[in-house]
């Protein structure tokens, strides 16, 4: 089954009346938990998008209680879990800005948590993408962000 273009779906869903409209994101929202994550950011959080970036804050600290620190190898386990519930709420923000929050806060997390990064390549390479993609992400920023932003990581420089 070839599926539609994103501007097919589109001219379909503006033909459709209201309740079925209603009715088909319910049922996307029943099949995929991540689609019902979407959906309750969308109508709950999306106009609050700084009480998310600290529910999200939250969320990563909760994880970061939680990282076994006998082995390097659980380490970077949870680290990439962590990353991975990061990179899902960004997609659902959109936002530039709450990129770059919660990217920051969760390499200053690293540092707060006594992560031994140089000792294992894996996590510094982690650690350096992440402030490569910190460092692309700023440019997309207003330029007064830019710098209070630019001033936060610079402290997280290697």
């Amino acid at each position: 089954m070839r599926s539609a273009t994103v501007h097919e779906l589109k001219q379909e869903l503006l033909n459709m009346p209201a309740a079925e409209l209603t009715e088909l994101c319910l049922r996307l929202a029943k099949y995929k938990k991540e689609n019902k994550e979407l959906l309750t950011y969308l109508l709950f959080e999306a106009h609050n998008e700084q009480g998310f970036v600290q529910s999200v804050k939250k969320e990563i600290d909760e994880e970061f209680a939680q990282i076994n620190h006998n082995n390097l190898y659980y380490v970077k386990k949870t680290l990439r879990k962590i990353l991975r519930i990061i990179n899902k709420h960004i997609r659902y923000t959109g936002s530039a800005q709450a990129t770059v929050e919660l990217l920051i806060y969760f390499l200053h997390s690293i540092k707060d948590a006594g992560i031994p990064i140089q000792k294992n390549p894996i996590i510094a390479n982690l650690y350096k993408g992440q402030l490569e993609k910190i460092n692309k992400t700023l440019l997309n920023l207003h330029e007064d962000l830019q710098y209070d932003y630019s001033r936060s990581i610079v402290a997280l420089e290697l």
